[in-house]
């Protein structure tokens, strides 16, 4: 098992989701890249449900036959999705694979126990999606246990070397920046990013002092004034500073409450165009 120094466990398994998208190759090199340069295991996982076949009158059709080329539908898609998985790993040997004719989010969850972070693609309102193996990140975030990393339509590397972590002192966020530290750890520079009326946040202050103890490069800033949108907010200063990594709790508040009125997670899962690290 790999570790980090000062006891702080590092990343030794990676968990990467696979469909048949058309960014599930790019993202598989991703989350490659991250095993590699933190010397872990990386596992790939896909996973589709059976569906029951119905006649033109919507009774469902239980045939021995109508059930074999379901089943021949769901394998195949689901081998489809390892040749991506396997293309991508080609030669390498720390690597497993996972699958199941079950609901692709579940399957996911389950994976999750034995991995220390899951890479798994954006599903924005306007993403082209893979409906039969795609995933919900907001579901595998509150279920799983475990951090997600988020990558946006595209993206094949994560280079990490400059962070932002979104900071609100809440239970999320602190999970999110504990959850972070190996990544924190290979950066090279972090800007912890808080928002509020004053011209000082203690709380930012200690976040980046606790970094600090863990030899992370930190430093604390405030955005002051009126914020029409957090997640827009952080995404300029994630663009100024040069990060194409943001760090942040997910869900703060109930997920049914962020859907109705809003909220930062949401936002940046929507719009979102460089990887999210996030923790519920």
């Amino acid at each position: 098992m790999a570790y980090a120094s000062n006891g702080i466990p590092g990343l030794a398994s990676v968990l990467v989701h696979m469909d048949l998208g058309p960014y599930a190759l790019n993202r598989a090199r991703l989350a490659l890249g991250l095993a590699d340069r933190f010397g872990a295991r990386l596992t790939g996982a896909a996973a589709q449900a059976m569906l029951t076949p119905v006649y033109g009158d919507m009774t469902p059709n239980v045939t021995v036959f109508a059930a074999d080329e379901e089943r021949k539908r769901v394998e195949d898609d689901i081998a489809a999705a390892k040749r991506a998985f396997d293309q991508a790993t080609a030669g390498r040997n720390d690597v497993r694979w996972t699958s199941d004719m079950a609901d692709p989010d579940r399957h996911l969850v389950q994976a999750a126990r034995s991995a220390d972070l899951i890479v798994l693609g954006r599903r924005a309102t306007y993403d082209v999606v893979d409906p039969a193996l795609g995933v919900s990140p907001g579901y595998v975030a509150l279920e799983a246990g475990r951090p997600i990393l988020v990558v946006p339509p595209e993206r094949d590397e994560l280079l990490g070397r400059r962070v932002v972590v979104a900071w609100k002192d809440t239970r999320e966020a602190r999970r999110a920046v504990r959850d972070a530290l190996p990544v924190l750890k290979a950066a090279d520079e972090v800007l912890v990013v808080a928002a509020g009326e004053t011209f000082r946040d203690e709380s930012a202050e200690d976040v980046a002092s606790y970094l600090r103890l863990h030899q992370v490069d930190a430093r604390p800033t405030l955005r002051t004034g009126e914020l029409n949108s957090i997640a827009q907010e952080l995404l300029d200063v994630a663009s100024d500073f040069g990060a194409d990594l943001i760090v942040s709790g997910a869900y703060g508040h109930s997920r049914t409450r962020e859907w109705f009125f809003g909220g930062a997670t949401r936002d940046l899962l929507e719009t979102s165009d460089i990887c999210l690290l996030m923790s519920h």
